[in-house]
């Protein structure tokens, strides 16, 4: 990893600092997958605290353990402030500093003691110019960052990220020598596939759209999208990242009807922009279900944000669900179950 971060800090030396916040990441990421791999051998990691969160989720022990060692190593590098899932206001660190990070510092925390994929997921962005507030250098488009990534802890640990304009590149820990090797460079996401990662047990929640995609989906071959699929749901952001990364998919995280729901669930700038930004990268699309999730300029810190992503044509395919209510033919009014033309 490193010999790649000279490579492109040598073609451009404006990406030295982003490349330096990287290379903290990278290193305190061998630390947590050190940790994670103990599991109950170290204690009672995804253990609640009575404490809660930016977003009032209650925190696991390994939450904060997280948030802790993540900040103090980006205190070593050029970064002006701190925004993360697990802090209510964003950090001031080093006021002259060129950019700023905002971190999910562990992901799927509620599987921590199941032995699921878990990770960190990050966004850097550059400090703007005549910011009032520290938070005012985070509302920004996605569109704006100068680096993003997640590391997954699981069976293997692998750091996929973007650095400036390139390609989206995988990295996976030899933990013989915890240090980062390249596995993979630019990806390509398969523009179609017939697998689809939602939660169905919200579908009574789900706007009519979204209903109406899964309900095509289900009917496989014999339904209006004339194909069979496979459902696949980990519950955990990077892990179904990492697979439509490495073999296409669409993963659905709608905004629905349950309170607090109604603006989807994840977090725009430290969940929805950076995955986005590391899907289009590899050929992918990301949207908010009609809009591209880039394009979305975050109204506060810890904004909320519905998140399609994957191939390109199954997430094109939702946003014409969206954009047309007539187009899927099972809720034609004339071809739907309860239509004219129904024998």
């Amino acid at each position: 990893m490193e010999a790649y971060l000279e490579q492109r800090v040598a073609a451009d030396a404006r990406l030295a600092p982003a490349a330096q916040i990287l290379r903290v990441i990278a290193a305190t990421a061998v630390e947590m997958s050190s940790l994670i791999g103990l599991g109950q051998l170290y204690g009672r990691l995804g253990a609640s605290r009575a404490s809660t969160n930016s977003d009032g989720d209650v925190q696991k022990e390994l939450d904060v353990l997280a948030n802790d060692m993540f900040v103090d190593g980006l205190r070593r590098a050029p970064v002006a402030a701190v925004l993360s899932e697990e802090l209510s206001e964003t950090l001031a660190l080093d006021p002259s500093a060129p950019l700023v990070v905002a971190i999910d510092p562990l992901d799927g925390s509620s599987n921590i003691d199941a032995n699921v994929s878990i990770g960190t997921i990050f966004s850097v962005l550059p400090v703007l110019p005549g910011a009032t507030s520290p938070d005012a250098h985070f509302l920004q488009p996605g569109r704006a960052q100068a680096a993003a990534g997640f590391v997954i802890y699981g069976p293997q640990t692998s750091f996929v990220f973007v650095l400036g304009d390139g390609p989206t590149q995988i990295f996976t820990l030899d933990r013989r020598d915890g240090l980062f090797y390249q596995a993979l460079s630019s990806l390509s996401i398969a523009k179609d596939s017939a697998e689809y990662a939602i939660n169905a047990s919200n579908y009574r929640h789900w706007d009519a759209p979204v209903r109406a995609y899964i309900d095509d989906c289900v009917q496989g071959a014999e339904g209006p999208l004339k194909r069979n699929y496979n459902m696949r749901w980990v519950a955990s952001l990077v892990a179904e990242a990492y697979r439509i990364l490495l073999r296409g998919g669409i993963f659905l995280y709608p905004g629905d009807h349950r309170p607090g729901y109604g603006e989807g669930r994840l977090r725009l700038i430290y969940e929805a922009n950076p995955i986005a930004l590391i899907v289009e990268r590899a050929g992918g699309v990301a949207t908010n279900c009609v809009q591209r999730t880039l394009d979305e300029v975050p109204a506060a810190i810890h904004a909320r944000a519905p998140l399609v992503f994957g191939s390109s044509d199954p997430v094109e395919l939702v946003a014409r669900y969206h954009s047309d209510p007539q187009f899927s033919a099972e809720r034609s009014p004339l071809f739907g179950r309860r239509g004219l033309m129904r024998l």
